[in-house]
This record gives structure tokens, C-alpha cells and sequence, in this order.
């Protein structure tokens, strides 16, 4: 790409590419930031993309995908959470058209979620996390289990909800993500899969949405690492031992299925459907998406979502202490207010973060939209995560305000 008035390329960057990196002028410091984050092959790599007011302002990447392989502009990267945004957005796009209606049991459209005292639970519900069906440890019998889709939505379909569901929400850390795809399963009558190329990756234009990725397209997923272990601690043990204290119970049950550490490095997740944790995007994709949304839902001239559909989505549900996170997440239908790294937070926004690091929002009130992938999980300390989103959002914020 040449540069123009606003732009500046940045092909002689120390970066090697087969295409060519792209940042408007006033975003140059927010470039800065992120190529000094990626030094050293230690590091790892990732790609920052950015838009405001649905144009495209920002497209860099750097790094490394693997020990011998550099991030490249065609790299994507399994990013765990941050899947749950995409996810929640092919439902706010049927609820659009009056196909799901938030209020309904979401009994009307999947009959066997009645089971078990969930007759009345509802869609508004289940998206901000009020459902009761956190937990995903012993939700089957065996880890690799949890790859089967047919069985975990009949395992969760079946299950009793939490009691404290009435008195607060609990983070569906993992379970989120198979209950929204069944729920848009049955509505539309076609695997959730092919309903996200449809609702999604088809209007935006861009294939890297994916929950299943395509076989030609493994080879540009990049390698994670570190081992996602707590603090380096054996999974199993602090699973387990975490799963019998007071405080983090909610947190094991959630998120510390046993195997889970196995799980996420076996190349079969690339042909599973979980999507609480298992979407492989590109920061490019994500941002995209999330560019339309922050940009009154337009992007590219064509209408994506309908701004009363993106008020819906921004509203919080419920300001109530989490009983898994034990916090006060203010969960929005499907995502959470993005975190920064400065006092000022985003007062009007909505995005969701992914374990390990990756994640992506949109600014409503700025029309700023910013996604970040990775494959180098967390810090040094825990690979849990970091504050290398929440510092880059910071820098973005600050760019945005001088505008």
C-alpha cells in the first residue's frame, strides 16, 4: 500500500512480510507501542488492527508464529474468549431479523434446555451469563469429550442450574460458548458453523471466523506458548486443588476442565466446535467486526447491524457481583466493558478478552474499534493474561481523544 495523506507504509520496517503493514499518521505512537512489544523471538508474535469511524487506520503485525516461522499478514491464532464476541453478534444479527427474541425461554427454540428446572431461563439470561451452567468440570466423563458437541449440549441441556444464578451472574467461562451455538443452531435449523460464514464472515467479507478451521488453512495458525498452567503449577493438581477452595471454586468449575492443558495444544480442536474457547481469527477479521459496530453498525458502506440492535447490545444486564469471577463485570448480551490501562475507562463500549492475551472491542462513543491476537500467552508470572491489551487500548484511547 503507498502512502497517502493519512497513511504511511511501513514496508522497511525490520519486519519481513510478503505484504506491507499499514498505519495512518496519527497512529504511528500506537505502532510504536506494539512493535517494541515484539524485540526478542521469546516474545512470540501478534498482529494489531484498528478502525475508526469504519475506516481501517491500523494494520501491523510482528514477530514470531513459531521458533522458525515469522507472523506473517495471513497469521491467525487460537484466541480463546475473545471468541465469545463473534459468537454472541450472530445472535444480536438473528435477533435483528425477529428470529430470537431475548426475553423468550430459550426452551422455545431448544425444548430439551427445559429439563431440569430451566423451563423459564431466558435468552437475556443466558447471555449475560445468568443461566447457572458455568460449570464445565465434570460436565463429562472424560476431557477429550469435551470436543464432542453432540455431547456436550446434551450434557448441558440436561444439567440442574446453579442456584446462585438468582442472585447474581457466574461466568460461563467455557460453557458460553456451546449454549449460544445451539440456541443459533435451532433457530436457524443449520450447524452454528455454517450460520457464523453466513451471519458474519460473508457480510464483512473476511473468512477468519472460524470455529472449525478449514484443513489448507492450518498450517497459519500460530504456535502457543507458554503452557497455560497457572503460575507453571501441574494442571490436574491446581485444578483440583482449586476446585476445593472457597474463593476460586467458581473459577475451576468454570474454567479448569481436567485435561484442559492437554486439550488446547491437540491439533483435533481445530476440527471441534467449542466456541467459549476455541476460535482461531485474525485481529484483522475481529476488528473489522468490531469496526462496524463502533461506527453505528456500518462498515463499508453497507449496513451490518442496526444502531437499535447495538444499543441492545451495549445495555448492561446486570451490575450484580460475579459468583465465579467475584467481581462486578457489568456483563452486557454477550460481552463486557473493554479494560484499559489508564484511569479513564471506555464509558460506552463493549468487546470481549480471550486467556493468554488476545482479545478486541468497539468504542461506541468514539467510533473506535481495536483487536489484538497473540499466540505468546500471559506474562512471566501467569499465562492467564497481561496487560499488553489493556496498554495498547490505553495508547489508542489517549490518540483517539487528540483527534
Amino acid at each position: 500500500m503507498a502512502p497517502d495523506a493519512q497513511g504511511v507504509s511501513l514496508a522497511n520496517v525490520a519486519v519481513p512480510s510478503r505484504t506491507e503493514l499499514y498505519v495512518d499518521r496519527r497512529f504511528l505512537p500506537l505502532a510504536d507501542r506494539f512493535f517494541a512489544m515484539y524485540r526478542q523471538s521469546n516474545q512470540g508474535g501478534g498482529a494489531l488492527v484498528a478502525y475508526l469511524g469504519g475506516e481501517k487506520v491500523l494494520d501491523i503485525w510482528a514477530g514470531y508464529a513459531d521458533r522458525d516461522r515469522r507472523w506473517d499478514h495471513d497469521t491467525v491464532s487460537l484466541s480463546f474468549s475473545t471468541g465469545k464476541g463473534v459468537a454472541s453478534t450472530v445472535v444480536h444479527r438473528l435477533a435483528e431479523r425477529g428470529l430470537v427474541d431475548y426475553d423468550a425461554p430459550v426452551a422455545r427454540y431448544w425444548p430439551e434446555f427445559a429439563a431440569a428446572g430451566k423451563e423459564s431461563i431466558t435468552v437475556r439470561e443466558l447471555m449475560s451469563h445468568r443461566a447457572g451452567l458455568h460449570k464445565v468440570r465434570g460436565l463429562v466423563p472424560h476431557p477429550t469429550d469435551l470436543m464432542n458437541y453432540d455431547s456436550v449440549v446434551a450434557a448441558l441441556a440436561a444439567t440442574t442450574p446453579d442456584k446462585r444464578r438468582l442472585k447474581g451472574p457466574g461466568y460461563h467461562a467455557v460453557t458460553y460458548g456451546w449454549l449460544v451455538a445451539e440456541l443459533v443452531a435451532r433457530v436457524v435449523g443449520r450447524p452454528f458453523v455454517d450460520v457464523v460464514e453466513a451471519e458474519i464472515a460473508g457480510p464483512l467479507g473476511v473468512d477468519e471466523f472460524w470455529y472449525r478451521v478449514p484443513e489448507p488453512d492450518r498450517g497459519r495458525i500460530a504456535k502457543l506458548f507458554p503452557h497455560i498452567n497457572p503460575a507453571g503449577v501441574n494442571w490436574s493438581l491446581a485444578s483440583t486443588v482449586l476446585s476445593h477452595v472457597g474463593p476460586t471454586r467458581g473459577l475451576a468449575e468454570a474454567a479448569m476442565p481436567d485435561g484442559f492443558d492437554v486439550m488446547v495444544r491437540n491439533p483435533a480442536v481445530y476440527d471441534a466446535v467449542m466456541p467459549g474457547w476455541n476460535g482461531v481469527f485474525s485481529a484483522r477479521a475481529l476488528a473489522k467486526m468490531y469496526g462496524a459496530i463502533a461506527n453505528g453498525g456500518v462498515i463499508d458502506g453497507a449496513v451490518f447491524l442496526k444502531e437499535s440492535t447495538i444499543e441492545q447490545m451495549a445495555t448492561i444486564q446486570t451490575r450484580d457481583r460475579d459468583y465465579v469471577l467475584a467481581i462486578r463485570p457489568n456483563w452486557t448480551l454477550g460481552y463486557h466493558p473493554p479494560i484499559i490501562a489508564a484511569r479513564r475507562q471506555p464509558q460506552h463500549a463493549i468487546g470481549h478478552y480471550g486467556v493468554g492475551g488476545s482479545g478486541a472491542y468497539a468504542d461506541l462513543a468514539t467510533g473506535l474499534s481495536l483487536a489484538f491476537t497473540t499466540n505468546r500467552l500471559g506474562s512471566a508470572v501467569t499465562a492467564l493474561g497481561d496487560l499488553r491489551l489493556a496498554k495498547l487500548g490505553a495508547e489508542a484511547q489517549e490518540l483517539v481523544r487528540r483527534i
